[in-house]
């Protein structure tokens, strides 16, 4: 894996072009097709987790495979099959450690595939022939794709709970995404995506898919949604990414964002 200079989003395809726009600003949002394919992604998370965990797997598989590609290219690692390759497979086996564990053990069992899988990505870096910077971008790379596709389980884990806070936070997900592609002012769609997202929980209340039937509750999980949303938006906008990078990290952090607030909600919402 060998780190590249990310400044294949262009005006009008020429190096001079790349210039220009790289003196003007250093954020590109993802914009509008992504945050449509975000939408259908989360409404697959929504529509599924209601239904249980085995129901919700094949769309947290997706968010992990998307992911893991998503992030290694967002920091100008490309080829990177066997970075991406090694992030997607601890993003399965922490599924599969939750999927087994007892209830009261899953947290552990999330930790324990974590930490072995960053052990072994630490044994597979003793074997990169690049120089030392190199190393160390393929480490940390590694790290952190191997770290968002584990934490991206925590859907999984949330609806063993209640599957009631994922659909929620997963409608608020996709609200906030499709409010932020609005053309206008970034904190215009900022406030927008949060109003979006509490709009979209409030919603799912009054339709009874609150904790419960707790429509504070959805409105807590939607805006906790659309808030993580917008994070991994802004995110996703860094470092001059190519189409690539709003079509797979673009797409896939929204959501990946919002499963560490997802998996507090839905216990407390239990």
């Amino acid at each position: 894996m060998k780190a590249e200079n990310v400044t294949d989003t262009t005006v009008d395809g020429r190096g001079e072009g790349r210039a220009r726009h790289r003196a003007r600003s250093p954020l590109i949002h993802p914009g509008p097709l992504p945050a449509l394919l975000t939408a259908a992604l989360a409404g697959a998370v929504a529509g599924t987790a209601a239904l249980g965990q085995g129901a919700l797997l094949p769309a947290v598989v997706v968010l992990q495979a998307v992911t893991a590609a998503g992030w290694f290219r967002l920091n100008g690692m490309w080829p990177a099959r066997q970075g991406i390759a090694l992030a997607f497979a601890g993003g399965l086996a922490a599924d599969a450690a939750l999927l087994l564990a007892p209830e009261d053990r899953v947290p552990h069992a999330m930790m324990g595939a974590l930490g072995g899988w960053f052990l072994l990505v630490l044994l597979l870096q003793l074997r990169h022939r690049g120089s030392a910077e190199e190393r160390l971008d393929s480490l940390t790379a590694t790290a952190a794709a191997t770290l968002l596709t584990v934490v991206a389980a925590a859907h999984l884990a949330a609806a063993g709970v209640d599957g009631a806070t994922v659909v929620t936070a997963a409608l608020g997900v996709a609200a906030a995404a499709l409010a932020r592609s609005v053309p206008g002012p970034a904190a215009l769609g900022v406030v927008l995506g949060l109003l979006a997202g509490a709009g979209a929980g409030a919603a799912a209340g009054a339709a009874g898919w609150g904790a419960g039937g707790a429509a504070g509750w959805a409105v807590a999980a939607g805006a906790a949604g659309g808030c993580c949303a917008l994070a991994g938006l802004r995110t996703a906008s860094y470092d001059f990414p190519s189409r690539f990078v709003h079509f797979t990290a673009g797409v896939a952090l929204p959501l990946t964002a919002a499963a560490p607030a997802v998996y507090p909600l839905a216990h407390a919402a239990a």
